[in-house]
């Protein structure tokens, strides 16, 4: 045999190497219709999104202010009669904007994030395909239950304390512009933290943190919990604070369960 042929016979196992390490890949690891883009194709495209993003806020939010007196009312019912004042010339018409800003928001969210799973969804395995839908449901599920913890619990607790603690000493009579401030801010700000399970299974899912590891920090859980109570609430009083802290921590630990339900 001849130099040439022991070189030509040498090089067959590396191409069957090759054609094994082909085959051998996970099919859940692949990307379904991948195409390829250039930078300004993404860029392009995230520009589209975010325009047409815009335009169905823009949209809900004019339908949100065209019906806002309702929406205001039914924002004014956890003051219990609780007398409203304008106090400065066109006070309660930019309460109104903002108010049809977050309702717009709020309506539009699905659009939103049907835009960002469109961009993000090229990318993506079908093993992280997989995730998608259990996560965006739950996120959904969270929010709004957040939403509602926060209307029907945390903002009644919180203008109770207010309206008990001066009750003797002054008239119960509030700024409009304050009130929304203070009761958007709330139930935007829960509706956010109630998104901690989504975080963690997340997390698991992929492998970065297990359960044992999620449970072994529950006390800068605690400490977290409590810090995070206190910064995302607008008012000062410790129910609302306490309320918000066991809710985290509530939402944490079944979290925790979840994701040890999944194997991790």
């Amino acid at each position: 045999m001849t130099p040439s042929q022991d070189a030509d016979t040498a090089t067959v196992p590396d191409i069957d190497l090759e054609e094994d390490s082909n085959s051998t890949i996970d099919p859940l690891d692949e990307l379904p219709g991948e195409v390829e883009m250039s930078l300004f194709d993404h860029l392009e495209e995230l520009r589209q999104r975010i325009f047409y993003a815009l335009i169905a806020v823009a949209v809900a939010a004019v339908g949100c202010f065209i019906a806002v007196k309702p929406i205001v009312q039914l924002l004014e019912l956890p003051a219990q009669g609780v007398k409203f004042l304008q106090l400065a010339p066109g006070e309660f018409f930019f309460v109104s904007i903002k108010v049809a800003g977050y309702g717009g928001l709020l309506l539009s969210s699905p659009f939103i994030l049907y835009q960002i799973i469109q961009f993000v969804l090229p990318g993506l395995t079908r093993r992280e395909r997989g995730f998608l839908a259990p996560i965006v449901l739950g996120s959904s599920v969270l929010f709004v239950a957040g939403l509602i913890f926060a209307y029907f619990a945390l903002i009644p607790a919180a203008l109770n304390f207010f309206i008990s603690y001066g009750a003797d000493v002054v008239e119960q009579q509030w700024s409009i512009e304050k009130y929304f401030e203070f009761i958007l801010l709330l139930l935007f700000s829960t509706g956010l933290a109630f998104q901690i399970p989504v975080i963690q299974l997340l997390l698991g899912a992929l492998g970065i943190v297990s359960s044992q590891k999620m449970l072994s920090g529950w006390r800068f859980v605690v400490i977290g919990a409590v810090v995070l109570g206190a910064v995302l609430t607008p008012s000062t009083d410790p129910l609302t604070q306490s309320l918000l802290a066991g809710a985290v921590l509530g939402l944490y630990f079944g979290g925790v369960g979840f994701v040890k339900l999944i194997g991790k």
